[in-house]
This record gives structure tokens, sequence and C-alpha cells, in this order.
């Protein structure tokens, strides 16, 4: 059986389109300072129509596969709330687009912004088994809010992918299996009811994601020998559906253990976890991928995180099902997460009025349930030339009675 397993590699897909959230306010007539200041949120990443989960996923393993990593993989997991389809899984795309061997045990797992989190246990426990020796596992989170115009709710969705390869090389993060803590209560807080609706309750949300990060830390506590939570963890990160939603969790758990005073909870967080919300400012919400792009943020923006560091991670899907469990930082963390220039892959994205983005979330809703349509790459004019044209990029061509086309572009 293999002794060790993590994260051997990382990336993330941000998207081509992003939109500015003190814009998005100023147009809807609110505070400008109220995404940025009590969201803790800058911009959100967004798709043309000629994009989906399934194109996002792609191009986010595309980012992340060599020709070495292809012939060793032989699972694919994808974790989504986004799904295109009641039956076959987005990973059937994802094996072919990217040139996987017919050897590939592969499905996704649904539970809400936990799905991910799910996808990467299942490939860490199988790993770990010994089962295939040698083989690897690529994980792939996926997922697209739907339209939302004028919705209070507006500035906390987003899109974006993330894929990480599972194997007994845990050059970014290992995995210490037996310590995970976890617990569950079925709850409606948000969820999707069809193919067209995104629905939720605020309170029974932030009520139940604190109560799960506590259920969840307290089951960790008992596994692990109730170690000190702030001497045990170098750093914290928290599911992020907001970033400001992350400070309301620590604040939680460190009181758990250690007498404080806000002004002085406020300081430890910006130490130890706010790091995390590099990325995460600017993707806006990306549900499954959400704390793996808070992992990414942290690396990247930690100069005091060495090989051996242990950072906490907290997962959370409304339903509910929530995960805490220990990571250790590996000898090549840097230099991954470096690799994946995620800085400038937000930075390329095409930056949209509101307008434009109105325009853009209008076409991508006019297609769901579209059983025909050939996708319009011209709706905002030059981006497909400048973003995919010659990119090698997944894109949709087309869906002809209810069967999906897609092709690199």
């Amino acid at each position: 059986m293999a002794t060790r397993v993590g994260i051997e590699r990382i990336t993330a897909y941000p998207c081509t389109m992003s939109l500015d959230m003190v814009e998005l306010a100023q147009a809807r007539g609110k505070d400008p300072a109220h995404p940025k200041d009590d969201l803790w949120i800058d911009t959100r990443s967004i798709n043309p129509s000629y994009e989906d989960p399934i194109t996002m996923a792609v191009n986010a393993a595309l980012a992340v596969l060599d020709d070495d990593l292809r012939k060793d993989v032989e699972l694919v997991i994808a974790g989504t709330e986004s799904s295109l389809d009641f039956g076959k899984p987005l990973t059937t795309y994802v094996q072919r687009l990217c040139g996987l061997g017919s050897n590939v045990r592969n499905f996704e797992t649904k539970h809400a912004c936990y799905g991910g989190t799910s996808a990467v246990m299942m490939a860490a426990h199988w790993v770990a088994s010994g089962a295939a020796p040698g083989k690897k596992a690529l994980v792939i989170m996926t997922d697209q809010s739907r339209g939302h115009l004028g919705k209070p709710w507006e500035y906390v969705l987003g899109a974006g992918a993330t894929a990480l390869i599972i194997s007994d090389h845990p050059d970014v993060v290992e995995f210490e299996l037996q310590h995970n803590g976890y617990w569950t209560q079925e709850i409606h807080d948000t969820y999707r009811p069809t193919a067209r609706h995104e629905v939720g309750h605020a309170d029974t949300s932030l009520f139940g994601y604190l109560e799960a990060a506590e259920g969840s830390y307290e089951h960790f506590m008992r596994k692990a020998g109730e170690p000190n939570y702030d001497s045990y963890f170098k750093k914290h990160i928290y599911h992020v559906p907001f970033g400001a939603m992350t400070y309301r969790a620590h604040r939680s758990l460190v009181r758990k253990q250690q007498a404080m005073k806000n002004k002085e909870i406020r300081a430890h967080f910006e130490r130890k976890s706010k790091p995390a919300l590099k990325f995460n400012r600017r993707f806006g919400g990306t549900y499954t991928s959400a704390t793996f792009i808070a992992l990414m943020g942290l690396i990247d923006a930690s100069d005091d995180l060495d090989e051996g560091d242990r950072i906490s991670m907290f997962s959370y899907g409304s339903g509910s099902c929530a995960e805490f469990y220990p990571l250790k930082v590996g000898p090549k963390a840097k230099q991954v997460v470096a690799a994946a220039k995620l800085d400038a892959g937000l930075d390329a994205r095409r930056a949209l009025s509101v307008p434009e983005y109105e325009a853009v979330e209008n076409a991508r809703t006019l297609l769901v349930d579209n059983p025909d349509f050939e996708s319009n790459y011209d709706l905002i004019e030059g981006h497909y030339a400048e973003h995919y044209e010659g990119r090698g990029r997944c894109v949709l061509e087309a869906v002809r009675g209810w069967e999906r086309y897609y092709k690199l572009s």
C-alpha cells in the first residue's frame, strides 16, 4: 500500500472574461464599497456562451497534463454542482478531449460546493489503497453560476475550474487521511432544483456553514488527539462562498480554544488565513473549486510556509456536508503553483462593461435546456479571435438533438 498520498500538481482555469464588482454595484445603484469591503470580492469570472462546465473542465485538465501523466492516469473524477446532463458525466468528454487512455474509471461527484472535496478524498483513498500501484487520479472541479441579473447575491457568483493530480508523489501537499473530520445534516440552504434555478436562504446558509465548521472541526480534534489549533497549524483555509465568510469561520473556531477579543482574532486571521483569498477575490464564487483556489492563493501569497508545515482545510457543501482536514506542505508547493501562472491568467481576461456582461448572461441563459443550437462566437466582437483562435482551448460548437459537440480551438 502507498504510505504517502497528496496533490502532485494543481492548476486553475480563470475563464476569459471578467466583471469589476465596483462597476456592477454602481450600475445597480448600490454602495460601490459593498462588494470590496463587505464581501471581499474585486472581480468575478464570466464565460461566453460557447464555454460551459465541460469546456472549463477540459481547459483546466489540459493545463495540468503532459504525455507522461496521460499514461499514468487511470481515474478521473469531476466534482461539480453544474453538470449538464443527469446521466452522462462530463468526465467522458475530459477523457476523450484530453487524450487519455481507455482504461480509465471516470464519474462525477455531487454535493454542492463539497463535491470537489468528496472527489479528492475518493481519489486519495484509491491511491492510498494500492489498488493500482504507480497510477494517478485526475480530479477536476468545475462550476458555473446561473444568471441572476439584479439579484442581491449577484456579487458572489462566478465561474472557474481547477484540476489536480492525486498520487503517491505529494509535491504540493500531503494528506493525513486518518485525521479527517466530517459533519453532515439535512438542511435547505442553497440548492439547484432544476437546470435553470439556483436558489437558497441566506440565513440558513450562514448558520449551516458555521455549524458544519464547528462540527467537522470537533470531529477532527477527537481523531487527532486534541491538538492546539494555533500551534498545530501554520495557516488556515476555509470554504469561500465569498471572502468575508472565511473570517466568520475563523473567529468561530479560534474561540473554541482561545479567549481572544475581536481585534486580536482579526489580526490572527490577517496573519494566518486571509492570504488564501488572493485569487478567490478575483474569481468570485467558484463552488467546488473554492478551497483549492484558496490553497493556491495561500501558497503563492505566504512567504513563511515551509515544507512540512501544516495547513487546515475546511470544505462545506450546502445541503449539507463538511470536512475539516490537515495538509502538510510538500517540497515543490511554491514551484508548482508558480508554474500555473494564475495571476497572468486572471490579468488576461477581457474586462466586460455591465451591458456586455448582461448580454453574455442573457445569451447563455437562452441555451439552457435547448436541444438544438449552433454557438455564436461573435456576441462580443473580437473576443473569440483574441482568446481562443489557435490556442487549443476547448469550446462548444453546437448542440444537435441534445448531443453536445466540442472542439479545441
